[in-house]
């Protein structure tokens, strides 16, 4: 089972399941194991639900534990996702509606997996850590950032910068630090110290701007794994252990995440050598490999960021390339929009 993957197996789902018209009691024993009951028909098709709330209701109305499960004691809105739904969305579904679990279901409304929300077996991981940059002042999209830091800035009702923290912790991810300089207080009263999303968060409070990698050096113990770091104003998808195992599979100790990103010409360009025209090509597409602003390091490359300077991450991997060390680069292929200008702000909000 992969990280972002939910729960398949079916002794595990079986325990999530009741049968339409078993004995109640059989759905009282099982809400101790979860917090939703489905119950299902024999191919499995989810026809309602029980939680202890609705449970409790039934009892009330005189329900008898032998009696059996009827659809009318049940709650006919079930939460669920579809297949093709990552780990990582599911997480940030359930954290928006306050869910321990959701349901995986077919077109045909057939139960094949459960996401839990809190760790569940071999999701945590304990081989990374994140450090998010939050503490930019975002001045290419005041007056948005003139009260409210670049990173809070909503999009489709949720904060940019909790989209990435569930993010991380729906793919195990759960050692977070924020980076946070400019109105950081409100980021901080916002987060807390992560509890409610999952995690741990912790704070890397720059007295003065440190660049785009300085915070880093704030870091209070020396790092004994990987530091997985992000940009703080990403809406992205972005597959974090795919990007993880080509760092260790490549041997490298630090990667970059890069993304394609095409520059149309609007003119026809001539290919001319030595003043002799070569060929004609009309208004063509370069492409180019740029920063996406999504590292993997080292700690051998975290410890060579300086302390109390302002130091571009940039500098980090051309100092690893100086001293001869590799460095690695990782193309993006998911979804991803770096909003540091209101047209990509726009674009993030609007889906498109």
């Amino acid at each position: 089972m992969s990280l972002q993957d939910p729960i398949r197996a079916a002794a595990a789902i079986e325990r999530c399941c009741v049968l339409v018209g078993a004995p109640f009691r059989s759905a009282l024993e099982r809400l101790d194991e979860c917090s939703t009951l489905y119950v299902v028909d024999d191919a499995r098709r989810v026809l309602g639900s029980v939680d202890n709330d609705c449970a409790r209701r039934a009892l009330l109305r005189g329900q008898l534990l032998d009696a059996p499960i009827r659809l009318e004691l049940c709650d006919a809105s079930v939460a669920f996702v579809d297949e093709a739904t990552s780990r990582a969305n599911a997480v940030e579904v359930m954290s928006a509606r306050g869910l321990e679990q959701i349901a995986v279901l077919t077109e045909e409304r057939r139960l094949v997996a459960v996401h839990f929300r809190r760790a569940m077996a071999g999701n945590r991981r304990d081989d990374v850590r994140a450090v998010i940059m939050a503490g930019g002042r975002g001045s290419r999209l005041f007056p948005l950032t003139e009260h409210t830091p670049k990173p809070m800035l909503p999009v489709a009702g949720r904060p940019i910068l909790e989209r990435l923290v569930l993010h991380l912790v729906g793919f195990g991810i759960t050692e977070i630090y924020l980076a946070i300089n400019y109105l950081g207080t409100k980021i901080e009263q916002h987060f807390g110290d992560g509890t409610s999303l999952g995690c741990r968060i912790r704070y890397l409070r720059e007295q003065r701007p440190l660049g785009t990698g300085g915070a880093l050096a704030l870091l209070e113990d020396a790092p004994s794994c990987a530091t997985l770091m992000l940009n703080g104003d990403l809406v992205t998808q972005i597959d974090l252990p795919a990007m993880l195992a080509a760092h260790r599979a490549g041997g490298h100790v630090a990667t970059m995440g890069v993304r394609r990103y095409a520059v149309a010409v609007p003119f026809g360009v001539v290919d001319v050598d030595q003043g002799r025209i070569r060929g004609f090509r009309e208004k063509p597409s370069l492409e180019y490999l740029v920063n996406a602003g999504v590292y993997v390091l080292e700690p051998a490359a975290v410890q060579m960021v300086p302390r109390d300077t302002e130091f571009p991450i940039t500098s980090l991997f051309e100092r690893c390339l100086s001293d001869g060390r590799s460095v690695g680069a990782h193309t993006l292929e998911e979804d991803w929009i770096d909003v540091g200008q209101l047209e990509s702000l726009l674009r993030a909000r609007s889906g498109t």
